[in-house]
């Protein structure tokens, strides 16, 4: 679910858009399925989007909203499902190649048990004192030899193509895979990454008793420049931002969008104080570049982000962590935006030590 829509449901609105979906889904007859559910709200939420456009020309058509129906608009627009159908297709060709395998090796076998059983007999007919015999089971021989040979280059050749064939799809696999973990706008981690690396690294942590710290991040009045600038302009500056914080999160920091224009950057085996100075370095190049608007070259301003930080303590779980980095990012924003607070104080020496 793209992350505009995700806030949404996750806001003041969200109740009413529900009621909305339902409502529009009841009018036209449509099944209250969970995928036809999720479509619709998509529908309600964003109709400017490709899926609303499509739906509502759907609904113009007079088209009905059958099963067949839902299910393409999911594979082609909502993510999810679209990497399912995706991960099922690489399935499935990797079983017909596997299959395929499994039956040449069948033949093989069948084969060199049959050359077997020629050998066996070849065998008993050398006791048998006949020139016409031998040469006869000497042809046998030769001839089975070769259909071996033969049987067993095709299943050579065979073994390659699918080795080939099984690693184009592991390739394809990994990359649906780092598409479904990064942000299309800003190739960032997503929020489903973020979530995973997280936990990952905060049980690292423990189990090493190892530092570890969180930043979240947001840009300053950005509903305010986005109603002012319009959404394009707003994307663009989302992805300045971004490119700055992707700098600073090179492994094995972990930079990602957290949702609309909010980040979060992962500090394994970091302190609270170390990471408070990268924060401070992200937040003065941020603000010091006077931004361009691409389509007219107006002049954008400079933008401003403010940052909360926090240090997971021993024994802490990811939730608790968050809600901390959370606090200290609206200590930020009460105390007048621009800054970095930390979730605990952390003296100026201490920051650059």
């Amino acid at each position: 679910m793209p992350a505009d829509v995700e806030l949404l449901l996750r806001g003041p609105r969200a109740y009413a858009l529900a009621r909305k979906a339902l409502e529009a889904m009841e009018a036209h007859k449509v099944w209250p399925t969970p995928a036809n559910f999720e479509l619709w709200l998509h529908f309600v939420a964003a109709k400017d989007s490709p899926l609303g456009i499509e739906i509502a020309q759907l609904i113009a058509s007079g088209v009905a909203f059958t099963d067949e129906v839902g299910e393409a608009l999911a594979a082609q627009h909502l993510p999810k499902a679209k990497l399912n159908g995706e991960i099922l297709d690489a399935g499935e060709t990797l079983s017909k190649e596997l299959a395929s395998v499994s039956r040449a090796i069948e033949s093989a076998r069948e084969t060199n048990e049959a050359y077997g059983e020629q050998l066996a007999s070849a065998s008993k007919s050398l006791e048998v004192e006949d020139a016409t015999a031998i040469r006869a089971m000497v042809q046998q021989l030769t001839t089975a030899t070769q259909k071996v040979t033969s049987q067993n280059r095709t299943l050579e050749t065979q073994l390659a193509d699918t080795t080939a064939e099984v690693d184009r799809l592991k390739e394809h696999l990994e990359q649906v895979r780092r598409d479904a973990m990064t942000d299309g706008l800003t190739n960032l981690a997503n929020r489903k990454a973020f979530d995973e690396a997280l936990d990952k690294a905060c049980r690292a942590a423990e189990a090493q008793g190892a530092p570890l710290a969180l930043a979240v991040i947001d840009i300053d009045h950005f509903k305010s420049f986005n109603d002012t600038w319009g959404h394009q302009t707003g994307d663009q500056v989302i992805r300045y931002v971004a490119s700055v914080i992707g700098r600073a999160g090179a492994a094995p920091r972990i930079a990602a969008r957290y949702g609309g224009e909010e980040f979060a950057l992962v500090f394994p085996g970091e302190s609270a104080r170390a990471a408070l100075s990268i924060l401070e370095l992200i937040r003065e190049e941020v603000s010091s570049r006077v931004l361009k608007r691409r389509s007219t070259n107006e002049d954008l301003g400079a933008v401003t982000i403010s940052a909360g930080l926090a240090e997971r303590r021993a024994g802490e779980s990811v939730a608790s962590l968050i809600e901390r980095a959370d606090g200290a990012l609206y200590a930020s924003k009460r105390g007048g935006r621009n800054r970095t607070s930390a979730a605990d104080p952390i003296t100026p020496s201490e920051a650059a030590a």
